[in-house]
């Protein structure tokens, strides 16, 4: 409970993910009095565990896949050796590089005190701290914004309890590379590792239990994108799911139940893939007054406000889609309301993002089915990479361009570009639909020669209708 000697803040952030952080110094320039708890790691999961970490390892995985294509275009090389320790401290050395700029910019600056520990709610105005140093502070404050994002979830699997599979953030911490990796998940997180593995030397198999990876996109690029990862050597099943899970010898056996019936596959590890969960469960977010969903993410309105007019959430907690520029982008929604009396909410923003396998998917807007479902008159315009000059140069002609244009105003609706700097090109589209460019514009614009961006031209020429 609140006692006379708690510490009084203006606004406390609780979390230092991607938008915690640049909110707490907003406040702070502003002349609030602020805090920010962490109880881990500052940064969040995308610096320590996510986008900084994962992307820095497909790298890896993409320089080890260019050097055995070498020969294709006509440089010999030696036998490719893959160093894990090395790739690993890589990882590591990036990390600490990001993690520490992070932390040293929360302790320099003014008006902001940085409190590690863990943080519970005893009232809808005070948060009780164990703190890491031992003891406990009561903080109180008028504004509490949560920040405290999600953790890889796991799936009731009979006997995943018995056995030491692999997550999102402890298969980076592999010192050698698995002979044969089992992939539980077809979404974003499990493709990108799956393909990562491969490159670096593992017999990776995926099981997806929808009818199709990546369950979010068109079938078409969904499909497209399976027919690559086969190409790669990895084996993907499809409306597949897991029955149970023991250890053995070499590592796990996995019982599946698919089309071609039950089978057990055996791997020396198991990656367990199959999305997240929120890390509410020791706020305490009843005593608070706080709703949650059924999953435990909290829920906001459009201004991330949540069921208690003092506290808001931003970020991967609120079951808003779970990148790093949304939650960014909650915080600059949240700095404008608190900051600069405006509005801004969360009502009819894009929601860009891109799949870092090789080829990229980068997708933003309405998908195929998406738009027809909406009722609206379409072109769908679609060309191969292949097409691409500068695709045919650099010897990446996998994956397709595909744009959804609506046919009586010729705007841009959507697009996926499954291809080289997919999330790129990607990008350039989404600045058209920003501007409310007709796809004309993109047609008839003079890019660069010869450059991705310039595939565009021919692109909004490919319709299929």
């Amino acid at each position: 409970m609140a006692t006379d000697d708690a510490a009084r803040y203006d606004a406390l952030v609780i979390g230092t993910g991607q938008g915690g952080p640049p909110l707490a110094a907003s406040l702070a320039g502003a002349g609030y009095r602020t805090a920010i708890v962490e109880r881990d790691q500052v940064g969040g999961s995308c610096v320590n565990t996510g986008c900084t970490p994962t992307k820095t390892l497909i790298a890896s995985g993409r320089v080890a896949y260019q050097a055995r294509r070498a020969p294709l275009y006509g440089i010999g090389t030696e036998p490719v050796r893959v160093h894990m320790h090395q790739v690993r401290q890589r990882k590591r050395d990036m990390v600490e590089q990001f993690r520490s700029g992070a932390r040293h910019g929360l302790e320099r600056a003014e008006n902001l005190d940085l409190i590690m520990g863990e943080a519970r709610f005893s009232a809808p105005d005070t948060v009780d701290v164990d703190l890491h140093a031992g003891g406990r502070r009561t903080l109180r404050a008028p504004l509490i914004v949560v920040d405290t994002g999600t953790r890889p979830a796991v799936p009731g699997v009979p006997g995943l309890d018995a056995v030491p599979f692999l997550d999102s953030t402890s298969i980076q911490e592999l010192e050698a590379v698995p002979e044969h990796l089992l992939v539980l998940g077809g979404g974003y997180v499990g493709l990108e590792f799956a393909q990562l593995f491969r490159r670096l030397g593992s017999a990776v198999t995926i099981i997806q239990r929808d009818e199709q990876l990546a369950p979010r996109e068109s079938p078409d690029v969904a499909g497209e994108l399976t027919r690559l990862l086969r190409e790669d050597g990895i084996e993907v099943l499809l409306h597949t799911d897991a029955t149970g899970v023991e250890p053995t010898a070499p590592g796990v056996a996995l019982g599946v139940d698919g089309p071609g019936g039950a089978r057990r596959l055996t791997g020396s590890h198991l990656l367990v893939a199959v999305g997240r969960s929120p890390n509410t469960e020791a706020l305490d977010l009843p005593a608070a007054g706080v709703e949650t969903d059924a999953r435990g993410f909290i829920r906001v309105n459009d201004q991330l406000v949540t069921s208690v007019p003092g506290i808001r959430a931003l970020g991967d907690v609120t079951g808003a889609p779970q990148f790093t520029h949304v939650a960014y982008d909650h915080f600059r929604i949240l700095r404008t309301n608190l900051l600069e009396d405006g509005a801004a909410s969360t009502r009819h923003r894009p929601v860009p993002y891109t799949i870092f396998t090789d080829p990229q998917l980068g997708r933003v807007g309405l998908t195929e089915q998406q738009a027809r479902g909406e009722g609206r008159r379409i072109r769908v315009a679609r060309l191969p990479m292949s097409a691409v000059a500068r695709a045919l140069e650099t010897g990446h002609t996998r994956g397709f361009m595909k744009a959804v244009v609506d046919a009586d105003s010729d705007r841009i609706l959507g697009c996926a570009i499954l291809g080289e700097q997919g999330g790129e090109v990607m990008s350039m589209i989404q600045i058209a639909m920003m501007g409310d460019l007709p796809y004309t514009a993109l047609r008839d614009g003079v890019f660069a020669h010869p450059t991705l961006a310039e595939a565009l031209n021919n692109l909004f020429t490919s319709f299929q209708d």
